[in-house]
């Protein structure tokens, strides 16, 4: 899959003078993953985040659609999502030109404070299963504007060995145990999601990575709550795929069991889930962990890939032989 170019920042660069900055203004890397993120400080206006989008992985169509459920969440419910800022032309993305070189480039306001991952004591996980499900109850009765289009998130594209964040094969430090242990609770994986299927009870336009990382806080101003950041990765999926997103990286530990009793106790009082639904989270935590797995071993100069060692993907055959076994797990 392709990735970003190493000179990502001149991309950055040639798209300030859109949003009326000048291409010497400020620039700092805020992070590195599918994009570049950067926070731009001009010399006499309020900073900003301009992010630079990797080629390949979005049409233009596909960034719009991005951008315009983020706005109607900031501007139809009470989810906190950043501004979008449009460029001087009025486009909402643009192009940048390095060379024969272009990319695509949008920006949003800047939101104070840290990620969650920064400062997770100022998280309320109830808040942020509230607000997941504002999010799907949005999505199920919202006109989508003509043209919309996004990623499908199901069993192929999420841990297929063609999937959308690589295979988890690729992995650094699994040993041929360790696929047989990830292979087989795939093979339960799959018969399980067969059986939920896809209704519209279960099955939407989700945010897709709701990790802690792309929420923001203000442990200064608590009563700032929640903003819901980098929609990157929006699409159709299950609902319950927000659920494990929220406990990336964590998924194993006692910390995880907690913020998932937690976020489901807050969603349920905005949406009902049937037992059907909460028997399913084990499945759903299971599954992330081994996209993130792949993901891992196809975004080594990721952020967050450089800080994992091999002993992630190892652990993730050890969950496996959890989930297979261990009816208590998030039980």
């Amino acid at each position: 899959m392709p990735g970003l170019p190493a000179d990502h920042e001149l991309f950055a660069r040639a798209a300030l003078p859109t949003y009326d900055c000048p291409a010497d203004a400020g620039l700092r890397l805020l992070s590195l993953s599918e994009n570049a993120t950067y926070l731009v400080s001009p010399p006499a206006d309020e900073p900003f985040v301009l992010r630079v989008h990797r080629p390949g992985y979005h049409s233009l169509a596909a960034i719009e659609s991005e951008i315009a459920w983020m706005s109607a969440l900031r501007s139809q419910t009470s989810v906190r999502t950043p501004e979008l800022i449009t460029a001087r032309c009025g486009r909402q993305v643009v192009t940048a030109t390095v060379d024969d070189r272009t990319l695509h480039v949008d920006a949003v306001s800047f939101v104070p404070g840290r990620t969650a991952e920064e400062a997770p004591d100022a998280v309320g996980f109830q808040a942020l299963g509230e607000l997941a499900a504002l999010m799907h109850e949005h999505a199920l009765t919202w006109a989508q504007p003509s043209g919309f289009t996004r990623f499908r998130w199901d069993m192929d594209t999420m841990v297929g060995p063609q999937g959308r964040w690589g295979n988890w094969r690729d992995a650094p430090g699994l040993t041929s145990s360790d696929n047989d242990s990830i292979d087989r609770a795939l093979a339960v994986i799959a018969g399980r999601l067969a059986g939920f299927g896809t209704g519209s009870d279960r099955f939407g336009l989700v945010h897709a990575d709701l990790r802690l990382s792309n929420l923001m806080v203000d442990p200064d101003s608590p009563g700032t709550g929640i903003t819901v950041i980098d929609f990157d990765d929006c699409g159709w999926s299950w609902h319950l795929a927000d659920l494990g997103a929220v406990v990336s990286f964590i998924e194993d530990t006692p910390a995880a069991e907690q913020i998932v009793s937690d976020w489901l106790r807050g969603y349920q009082r905005v949406r009902a889930l049937p037992d059907e639904h909460i028997a399913m989270v084990p499945t759903f935590v299971m599954i992330r962990r081994i996209q993130l797995t792949a993901w891992i071993g196809s975004h080594p100069d990721a952020d967050a890939a450089g800080t994992i060692g091999p002993d992630y993907a190892r652990g993730t055959a050890r969950l496996a032989e959890r989930y297979l076994v261990d009816d208590s797990w998030l039980s």
